[in-house]
């Protein structure tokens, strides 16, 4: 783990170079090729240094990490046009990069919450530095507050936890019963927060809105699967609180009802995705917190599915705001008159979104009904609306922006170029054909 870590670290003094877009660009792609073929094929953890080892979890959202990683780059394209700031820009990517990696293959439950509070860094300074209106210096205060401030509970938890077992290491902390309820909070709010759970959900769209396509794909992509990484990991600690699962459940099967209606009203289509990422994660929290087999595999397998369909939608989403200058509804109709070419990925993303087969979402949806299901058969009446929904916003999303006759002030058509078709293609490949080799992902417990 730490050869791979150290080729990403010293990526940085390329970041300055004239040439040293595309270069880096191509090395992150090569490494994250490398990475995908030293999968561990047993069941543990594997690679183990002092500090860094990989097991399936952790591979998993390593190679997802690299692999958006390198989209940001080929996304941000008009950033090097422009010759705004792109060194620094390359610069922050890499350090986001480094802070992944790490957060992703930490042993011990110290370095994964050091590591977990700095990879929000990179991410402040990009939607700071290369967002849209003056409205992303609130957005960034809010994604910090939120979740700092929910970090530091978890930070008093891991010292209980190091001052009652006298060691934070993943491998040694599993199977002990802790009885005290206030520790249970503690772990597992920060990750909730992360999520995003609904209730304190209200960060994520705002940074959206306001970041740019790089920032919400890394957003959508790899950061809200932090928190989902988090409580898979704590899950372990916290077995005895079983009983107290209920309490998140509800909050998240109800909440992704709601903010599933939310989506039908929105006129902004970044905020439009934004929101349906909200209802799929709380699936996803549903699901850890049933504490049973289906309910971990599945959220795992939703997590890599949502990250490359939800970074897919905002590229195109971005797309779509760089030929219109509008991400509304209302301006950017009938675009299959405009964009015949990107009408295309609209329907095979937004097909993945609701869960068509054969996208890894129908996968990990189907699991996580399965799980809930045999958690509570009353789960089934929320589920059942959630699924629907989930359906009716993205048919809504898909015609209302392809259909419909297109604004006056919009006169030509638009190609798109032959980097977008690559950007869109990559994260619908793997998408698809992940679902190939599904016992890989669906059976790593």
């Amino acid at each position: 783990m730490l050869s791979f870590l150290i080729a990403v670290i010293f990526l940085t003094p390329l970041c300055f170079l004239y040439e040293g877009w595309w270069m880096i660009h191509s090395i992150l792609f090569v490494i994250s090729f490398i990475f995908f073929f030293s999968i561990p094929f047993y069941v543990g953890w594997g690679n183990l240094g002092s500090l860094l080892g990989c097991d399936y979890l952790s591979y998993g959202l390593v190679l997802l990490s690299f692999w958006i990683c390198v989209l940001m780059i080929l996304a941000s394209e008009p950033i090097l046009r422009s010759s705004y700031y792109p060194g620094l820009f390359l610069c922050f990517i890499v350090l986001l990069v480094v802070a992944l990696f790490c957060t992703f293959s930490s042993i011990s439950l110290f370095s994964f919450y050091l590591f977990f509070e700095s990879s929000i860094i990179p991410t402040v300074f990009i939607i700071l530095g290369w967002g849209y209106q003056p409205e992303r210096l609130q957005a960034g205060v809010y994604l910090l507050f939120y979740t700092l401030l929910a970090s530091l509970p978890l930070l008093v938890g891991i010292f209980y936890v190091y001052d009652f077992l006298f060691s934070t290491n993943f491998l040694l902390v599993g199977g002990n019963n802790f009885s005290v309820d206030f520790l249970y909070f503690c772990m597992i709010f920060a990750f909730l927060v992360s999520m995003p759970m609904f209730l304190v959900h209200l960060w994520l769209p705002s940074a959206h809105v306001e970041a740019p396509v790089s920032g919400s794909m890394i957003l959508a992509g790899v950061l809200l699967k932090l928190g989902g990484y988090g409580l898979l990991r704590v899950s372990c600690i916290l077995v005895s609180f079983f009983s107290l699962g209920y309490i998140w459940i509800s909050i998240s099967l109800v909440g992704g009802v709601l903010v599933s209606l939310i989506c039908m009203r929105q006129t902004d289509l970044k905020s439009l995705i934004a929101y349906s990422s909200v209802a799929h994660m709380g699936i996803v929290i549903g699901g850890i917190m049933t504490m049973n087999y289906w309910g971990f595999c599945g959220s795992f397998t939703l997590m890599i599915a949502h990250g490359l369909c939800s970074s897919g939608l905002f590229c195109l989403a971005n797309i779509t705001y760089e030929r219109l200058g509008s991400r509304s509804l209302l301006i950017g109709r009938g675009l299959l008159g405009l964009m015949p070419s990107m009408s295309f990925w609209w329907f095979m993303l937004s097909a993945c979104n609701m869960a068509a087969p054969p996208s890894l979402n129908l996968l990990g949806e189907f699991s996580l009904l399965n799980s809930l299901v045999s958690w509570s058969w009353m789960s089934m009446t929320f589920l059942v609306f959630l699924s629907f929904f989930s359906a009716a916003y993205t048919l809504y999303l898909f015609s209302y922006s392809q259909h419909g006759q297109y604004f006056s002030g919009i006169y030509s058509c638009s190609m798109g170029s032959s980097r977008e078709f690559l950007l869109l293609f990559l994260h619908w490949f793997p998408l698809n054909l992940f679902v190939v080799k599904g016992d890989f992902i669906m059976f790593w417990l």
